[in-house]
């Protein structure tokens, strides 16, 4: 008996000796003694009661208490949040940190503060390459083809564009001085503009006269998108036409919404997409009613690889339902459709929330083999054409230098 006493005795002895030799060590590194004992008495290994966002917080406790060196609390939980949606393998589902976030929304909604001009890189500063007719900088003189050699007194020769971007813009209704060189001029003007909110423009049009057809280009699918066609329309109605152009080409997409306002144009009451989620319940979009104009013309869209999302929704609904024929390349081939939940630090996760199929049952899901080539998926157009973007003979909108704009014309004069 008292042999079986010793020997308990030893053995809680050593265990003394063990929580004293992990105590001095935290003590000695400024670490509260308390916190050898868990590590001490601790059961590694899986629970099937432990929740796995309980591991995921442990995991993120231990690395900013024990990292070698300190950590961002806010890159690390980005970085995990990212980790979390990357692991989805969704390339259409992201986590977007606030700056990101913001951008984001701002093209969605169509609207920003700043002078209303488009900028591109020059050796000298910003190239302007589009100034928006009702912005405070067209008031203020600026137009297509100026450069922007200096804001608020400093030179920005050599910085980057997005730089040059984000000096120029600031709050709404206080005024950002430049320096201007227009064409042919031997020094730059000072020019001062007043920023305001501006509505982007997210449609542009233009008559071609020659063969009296209307060219609509559609950049992306915004909450104004639907007004600024609207307008497009009445401007273009004023003159004879025989034939509308709409060129999607390289348009990311947009808001599933503008897309069904924009159809309501054509068509009522009718099926946009057919949205099938995780609980097998199928959703339908369908257009409004009371919305339709006169296309007394034939239709016909340009889209290539780059047309995608959105717009695919739109060129693929007008075409099921034989109101336009398909030119150019085919699709991108994005059948998903997303939602963006804002979270409130003020960044968003936008994630996808069902696969779409277009009135004809068709999935038009992009596949893609092991090195991201494309195999098969998309729209298909009904006149297949071609178009090198590298060839610097070609100008967009030119219908004697670019093939599918002219290929899209010979399909509506084949028509009339």
């Amino acid at each position: 008996m008292k042999l079986a006493l010793r020997a308990i005795a030893f053995v809680l002895l050593l265990g003394v000796c063990f929580c004293f030799g992990y105590g001095w060590r935290d003590l000695r590194v400024g670490r509260p003694i308390s916190a050898a004992f868990p590590r001490m008495f601790s059961v590694t290994g899986s629970s099937t009661d432990v929740a796995p966002v309980d591991v995921f917080k442990d995991a993120y406790s231990n690395i900013l208490a024990n990292y070698y060196k300190p950590v961002s609390t806010i890159d690390l939980t980005y970085a995990g949040v990212s980790g979390i949606v990357n692991s989805l393998g969704d390339p259409h589902t992201i986590f977007l940190p606030p700056q990101a976030a913001k951008e984001f929304d701002v093209d969605t909604e169509g609207q920003f503060v700043g002078i209303g001009a488009r900028l591109d890189v020059d050796p000298l500063g910003a190239k302007v390459m589009a100034v928006f007719d009702d912005g405070p900088a067209y008031s203020a003189g600026l137009r297509a083809g100026d450069i922007i050699t200096g804001v608020e007194g400093k030179s920005v020769s050599g910085v980057a564009v997005l730089d040059i971007v984000n000096k120029i813009h600031g709050p709404e209704n206080t005024t950002v001085h430049l320096e201007v060189l227009k064409a042919k001029a031997q020094k730059p003007i000072q020019m001062s503009i007043k920023r305001r909110t501006i509505n982007t423009p997210t449609v542009e049009y233009t008559y071609l006269s020659g063969p009296k057809v209307g060219l609509i280009t559609i950049h992306q699918f915004a909450e104004p998108t639907t007004h600024q066609f609207d307008v497009a329309l009445d401007k273009l109605g004023q003159s004879p036409i025989t034939g509308l152009i709409i060129d999607l080409r390289d348009n990311p997409g947009g808001l599933l919404e503008a897309d069904v306002e924009m159809l309501s144009r054509f068509m009522e009451n009718k099926t946009v997409v057919t949205i099938k989620s995780r609980d097998e319940v199928d959703e339908y979009e369908r257009t409004y009613a009371g919305q339709k104009r006169a296309f007394p013309y034939p239709i016909v869209i340009l889209m290539n690889e780059d047309t995608a999302s959105a717009a695919e929704i739109f060129a693929g609904v007008l075409h099921d339902y034989k109101m336009a024929t398909l030119v150019g390349t085919h699709s991108y081939g994005k059948a998903s459709v997303q939602n963006v939940w804002h979270l409130r630090d003020g960044s968003s996760a936008k994630i996808t929330i069902g696969r779409y199929l277009l009135p004809s049952g068709d999935n038009i899901g992009r596949k893609v083999d092991e090195d991201g080539t494309f195999i098969s998926g998309g729209l298909q157009p009904d006149v297949k054409v071609d178009l090198d973007p590298d060839d610097a003979s070609i100008e967009i909108g030119d219908p004697k230098t670019d093939t599918q704009l002219k290929a899209a014309l010979a399909v509506i004069h084949g028509m009339k």
